[in-house]
């Protein structure tokens, strides 16, 4: 009987898996179906493999499918030469007006190189890294230099997931582009010496019909890419937005009953604290969350300006300062590093980027995008703290024991009773004089 239950569920597993329509995208003969797009790389037919050959003096290259394909699963084998890198677009568009026709969309990452981000998704021409594998560094194992590697993407409504060899890569939640075409990117080389060396592709087959259905289950964790708003996955791990991105709901002035009326903007779904003079909290003030925290993780997305400072604090307690400056709390450290005399100060850098300000310092080679939005989240489980950027921990610490009160005894908050030792608190983002920008700002209750 119980073998021919197993012989049953075989059976069943094996027409689930006949049953889905797989329609191949490159007949291992010529190259119908596809056209070159933007630069002028080589694109050839060996043994039965798209071949793509770098090319000096040339941008990124792309084949590109000559049909569009919106909610599909994209399934292909790839190899590359150490020294390149490339990519698979999807979802992707050329259009006159934007760049001149340059190809722009996600991007399935081919990175062999020691950073190994193979895997995740890119924002060719756009966005930037909308998934790096910093995210998921398990994943960078999966790629095997040298030798055929099975990918599979599966883009189903806002959800674009990737796997190399049955390994969960990347997983995003995004609305931005529904409906493109599919390319296979040689990209630009500056080194001569990699000139000719090339990337393939083979067994390029994908699904269009009943997708939903054949979605694997176990993906990477996912990230939401559409700004201040909640994933029906992040709804039920139990994420909330601490701001909707439009009013000012949830928020006062550390020092006032309401939002302040000046020194803060809200625009295009970006907070902004604006400059003033990089005076501490001499302008519109810090502001507050109206609810208290205890164990929480917080994800905020910043974005400075030059020579900038600012903060994410926690524990805080906005009764406490009635004086001049900002309210006493515990601060994730946001600044130039660069520009800004505070870096230099404090001891051995605990006044820099991701810093426990003036506590303890963040490692100098912290991944950081100057030019663009980071994500800082802190993490509190008890009197366990950690600060992470964009995916990685910076630093951890205990509080509530000798260790931490005699820290916190050589730094600014000595003399402030119980310093860093509070329950809960509020959390607050700074206003120092200095314009920076928050969006995505979302808390998960532990």
């Amino acid at each position: 009987m119980k073998k021919n239950y197993l012989l049953l569920l075989l059976l069943f597993c094996a027409s689930v898996v006949s049953a889905q329509n797989w329609e191949p995208l490159f007949n291992g003969k010529n190259l119908n179906g596809w056209k070159k797009l933007n630069g002028k790389a080589e694109y050839k037919v060996v043994d039965g493999a798209i071949v793509g050959v770098s090319k000096m003096n040339t941008p990124n290259t792309f084949l590109a499918t000559k049909k569009v394909y919106g909610d599909f699963i994209l399934e292909f084998d790839f190899k590359i030469d150490d020294g390149l890198n490339s990519g698979v677009q999807l979802r992707s568009e050329s259009k006159k007006d934007y760049q001149k026709g340059r190809v722009h969309g996600y991007q399935f990452e081919i990175d062999p190189s020691k950073r190994a981000w193979s895997g995740g998704i890119y924002d060719e021409a756009r966005r930037n890294w909308l998934y790096p594998l910093t995210q998921n560094p398990a994943a960078k194992t999966a790629f095997k230099n040298n030798q055929w590697n099975k990918a599979r993407i599966e883009a189903v409504g806002n959800s674009i997931a990737t796997w190399i060899n049955g390994v969960p890569c990347a997983n995003i939640w995004d609305d931005m582009t529904p409906v493109g075409f599919i390319a296979l990117q040689v990209h630009a080389i500056g080194n001569a010496a990699d000139e000719g060396k090339t990337v393939s592709w083979k067994n390029i087959r994908i699904c269009t019909t009943d997708v939903e259905r054949y979605q694997t289950a176990q993906k990477a964790p996912e990230i939401n890419v559409i700004a201040n708003t909640i994933s029906p996955n992040e709804a039920k791990e139990g994420w909330a937005l601490l701001w909707d991105g439009k009013t000012s709901e949830g928020w006062r002035g550390a020092r006032l009953n309401s939002f302040p009326e000046k020194g803060w903007k809200m625009e295009d779904g970006i907070l902004k604290v604006m400059k003033s003079g990089g005076a501490e909290a001499a302008n519109g003030g810090d502001i507050v969350t109206t609810k208290k925290y205890k164990n929480f993780i917080l994800k905020v997305d910043f974005k400075i300006t030059e020579g900038a400072n600012s903060g994410v604090k926690y524990f805080v307690s906005p009764d406490m300062n009635k004086g001049a400056g900002s309210a006493i709390g515990c601060e994730f450290q946001i600044l130039d590093d660069d520009k800004h005399p505070d870096a230099k100060l404090g001891v051995k850098g605990n006044r820099k980027l991701g810093s426990l300000y003036d506590l303890i310092p963040a490692p100098a080679d912290k991944p950081f995008n100057k030019k663009d939005f980071n994500t800082a989240m802190i993490v509190v489980k008890g009197n366990h703290v950690e600060h992470w950027l964009n995916g990685v921990k910076l630093i951890e610490y205990t509080r509530q024991n000798e260790m931490w009160d005699a820290l916190v005894a050589y730094s600014k908050y000595r003399d402030w009773p119980n310093f860093g030792n509070w329950e809960s608190g509020n959390i607050l983002l700074q206003d120092h004089g200095d314009e920076v920008w928050f969006k995505n700002i979302k808390i998960k209750e532990l």
